[in-house]
């Protein structure tokens, strides 16, 4: 997964394992499919591996169940060892001994049940994913209504659906996210109160361990709550060693006054080198207007006035104009920042972070009184793969160590 793909997601408070488990234990889809595993024992099935019709109707009268329901939870049952199928029919399976992979292994059924419709709703089952993401992302929960808006914005702007299908959907979406969410709630995964929605604790727990596996960044709060209690250096170093995610740097700025938090970092981007200050730069970017005091102060750093004035005139807070100069010196520190990361670069990725810009600032890079700008040429010289930003980069760094 590009970097540009991940997604984060602010750090949850996980339920105890043993709470996990003890709730898995009642939610009525696992209940259903245990119960669907004994009343089958041993038995016939059809060439697809599943109940014979006469069975599957059997089961449903019998055990009360949903028809509609009954093929997921034999998906359940058979994938969680409930069931085994043989080529000799079906018979009691051992059951998966770790109850925490039973369940995540409940919800990847119930998620790849999608693709041959869950719920009801085309619509709901091709963002359902994106619709406990969203909920995930709200520790409070949200207003079904709230959630219709989102799934219909998603599937204007992803899907391109044309405005009858729009107008169509307005009228129809919140009657099929309701019984959508009624089997959701039969599934364990979210809790319903009137017209407001959130997710279980379980629900919480196999939904982030589906984000993590997706390659996101989702945390618990157990993890990231450690950084917040650290200074600025420690979290800026922990995050350049990849031991921080961005939800740390969140939580770390949630627990401080705006001010003080701008000024911790500044201080570690004004003394530090380019990826400490392009990271402190990052984190700094998520503070509003409140700190605009401390910021304005470091229009006073000569190795970060640049950053500041940019960040104040981004809030249309009165700041300092930058010139042609100024980009072309923040274009060096930017990619100075490889220089003291120590991963490879001899990958076009690494140098996209300027855009096309970058041929047009390379003859000025020589030019800026910036400590690292002769390294930056000489590693544009050497890797980047553009014959012409290469050369010109070599060409600049040669008339740069001549210049008294």
């Amino acid at each position: 997964m590009a970097d540009s793909d991940v997604l984060t997601f602010p750090p949850v408070e996980l339920a105890p394992e043993e709470e996990i488990v003890r709730v898995v234990r009642t939610v009525p889809l696992v209940g259903d499919a245990e119960r669907l595993a004994a009343w089958t024992g041993e038995r016939e099935v059809d060439e697809h591996g599943m109940l014979t019709d006469g069975d599957a109707a059997a089961a449903v009268s019998e055990l009360g169940l949903e028809a509609s329901r009954l093929r997921l939870l034999w998906v359940v049952a058979v994938n969680g060892r409930l069931v085994e199928v043989t080529r000799h029919g079906a018979r009691p399976g051992p059951g998966v001994p770790d109850p925490l992979e039973f369940w995540d292994g409940v919800v990847m059924d119930v998620l790849d049940r999608t693709e041959e419709g869950l719920t009801g709703s085309a619509v709901v089952d091709e963002h359902l994913t994106e619709i406990l993401a969203t909920i995930y992302s709200v520790k409070e929960g949200m207003p079904l209504a709230a959630l219709a808006g989102g799934i219909l914005q998603a599937h204007e702007i992803g899907c391109e659906a044309r405005q009858p299908e729009l107008r169509r959907l307005r009228m129809t979406l919140p009657a099929e996210l309701a019984e959508a969410m009624r089997l959701l709630e039969y599934c364990g995964l979210i809790e319903v109160s009137g017209d407001f929605v959130r997710l279980t604790g379980p629900g919480v727990w196999a939904v982030r361990r589906d984000l993590l596996r997706e390659g996101h960044d989702a945390p618990s709060l157990r993890e990231v709550a450690a950084f917040a209690q650290q200074g600025a250096a420690e979290l800026i170093d922990a995050m350049l060693a990849g031991k921080a995610s961005a939800s740390a740097a969140t939580l770390w700025l949630e627990r401080r006054m705006p001010e003080d938090a701008a000024r911790e970092l500044i201080k570690i981007a004004a003394s530090g080198n380019a990826a400490q200050r392009g990271t402190a730069g990052t984190v700094l970017e998520e503070l509003g207007p409140e700190a605009e005091q401390a910021v304005r102060e470091a229009l006073d750093e000569p190795m970060m006035w640049r950053y500041a004035a940019a960040w104040l005139g981004v809030r249309d807070l009165e700041a300092p104009a930058l010139g042609e100069g100024d980009g072309a010196w923040v274009a060096v520190d930017t990619l100075a920042a490889l220089l003291y990361l120590g991963a490879p670069v001899d990958s076009v990725a690494h140098f996209d972070i300027l855009g096309e810009d970058l041929l047009t600032l390379v003859p000025d890079m020589g030019r800026v009184d910036h400590p690292d700008a002769l390294a930056v040429l000489e590693l544009l010289g050497r890797h980047h793969p553009d014959p012409l930003i290469a050369k010109t980069a070599r060409k600049t760094a040669m008339k740069a160590r001549s210049r008294p």
